[in-house]
């Protein structure tokens, strides 16, 4: 039987999610910024649109895999559409002055030069992905929700726990995504050694 037969199309569910997703970034982006971030249903609506997209994100790989629906393309187009997302809040909501710009680089740091690094550097080494990236990855999105969804707005005198729920959950997001790189750096280290 021929192999190449045997794989599964580019244009399959999964991958025209993913592909999805990157195109309506930039829409979720105009929602956050339109008003200067000030547009209170605009802001629910990127919160919402936010999670909806990392709930496709979970639909899409499951999908995938169990479907026999994995491909190169899915591969490389997943990561980049997670950083897409995860990228353009973070930057809208350092723009809109809700989010300090060195958070928002340290991130993205990270973020970007792993996923190049297992894209182009790490392809003869590979890594299962670590419980702790899992994690970060998890503290990220809900740190990013709560800081996308006005809640101040609607919590009148009780909006400073708003912020200190904001700031907790967004210093462990950060700690997570430093952790989890130097992880990824120790564990490539150690299993380049056990190759060479």
């Amino acid at each position: 039987m021929n192999e190449t037969a045997a794989r599964p199309s580019n244009w399959n569910a999964p991958n025209i999610i993913t592909a999805a997703r990157i195109i309506a970034t930039p829409f979720f982006l105009w929602l956050l910024l339109a008003e200067g971030g000030q547009d209170i249903g605009l802001r629910w609506a990127a919160a919402a649109f936010f999670v909806l997209a990392i709930a496709t994100d979970a639909w899409d790989g499951h999908l995938a895999r169990s479907r026999g629906l994995i491909t190169d393309l899915g591969k490389l187009l997943d990561p980049i559409a997670d950083k897409f997302l995860t990228g353009a809040a973070l930057v809208g909501l350092s723009i809109i002055a809700e989010l300090p710009w060195w958070v928002t680089i340290v991130v993205l740091v990270r973020e970007v030069g792993i996923t190049v690094h297992r894209l182009i550097v790490a392809h003869n080494v590979v890594l299962a992905a670590a419980w702790m990236g899992k994690l970060k990855t998890v503290a990220q999105s809900v740190a990013i929700t709560l800081a996308l969804a006005p809640f101040a707005s609607i919590m009148g005198d009780a909006a400073p726990i708003a912020y200190w729920a904001n700031v907790i959950t967004m210093t462990i997001a950060v700690a997570l995504t430093i952790l989890s790189g130097i992880d990824y750096i120790v564990a490539f280290v150690r299993a380049k050694g056990r190759t060479a």
